[in-house]
């Protein structure tokens, strides 16, 4: 089902935006991709797909094949999710490429292509070279996902990449502050519960308190 609450997109990365795709907002964890309704408005959110696209996809989709992609997509985060914990808060090494593998499989399966495009009105020069995407299959939309993925590995320095430092925060995020010094995945949610906390303490370490 499509959830009512929007969609995290706080990390300051698609990449970690898809990481961030189950959280646990208030109370209880919700799963932004638990099925393949839910994955087409993530999709939808992160501006990933042209609409049009994600539309006829729904419309030739056999039954239940969107709710297997969605699966596919939870998979794909899963082995993410793995992979950042294993390598944040340190540059990633040449030897770390072994474990891409399944990510430069997925990105194989790409059908991408320059085309020449109109620049926009006023500008010089008049043309610019645009990448296109063909959407062959339903598992095509999984491919911006992996382009996503594979440009914050090779263009973040992931000494900078962190978790939320919320005690029951799952969020990450990349920290592009000046001196790196962001420790919370935002600071209206787990930034001003820890102003909150720290205000209580405080209020019972004074006498009478």
């Amino acid at each position: 089902m499509t959830q009512a609450v929007p969609a995290f997109f706080l990390a300051d990365s698609l990449a970690l935006d898809f990481l961030n795709s189950v959280a646990t907002p208030v109370d209880a964890p919700v799963d932004w991709l638990g099925d393949g309704e839910g994955l087409l408005g993530w999709l939808r959110q992160a501006q990933l797909v042209p609409e049009e696209v994600l539309l006829a996809t729904r419309e030739r989709a056999i039954p239940g094949e969107i709710d297997r992609l969605a699966g596919q997509a939870r998979a794909l985060r899963e082995w993410f999710r793995g992979f950042v914990r294993d390598h944040m808060g340190r540059p990633l090494r040449e030897a770390d490429l072994a474990e891409l593998a399944p990510l430069n499989e997925l990105l194989k399966r790409d059908e991408s292509f320059g085309r020449i495009v109109a620049a926009p009105a006023g500008q010089s020069p008049a043309f610019a070279l645009a990448r296109m995407r063909r959407w062959n299959s339903p598992e095509a939309l999984l491919l911006p996902i992996a382009e996503a993925i594979a440009r914050v590995v090779c263009d973040e320095d992931f000494s900078y990449v962190k978790a939320c430092e919320g005690p029951t925060c799952t969020l990450f995020f990349a920290d592009h502050t000046r001196g790196h010094a962001r420790r919370w995945c935002s600071m209206a949610l787990c930034g001003n519960r820890a102003k909150q906390a720290a205000h209580r303490h405080r209020r019972k370490a004074q006498p009478g308190g």
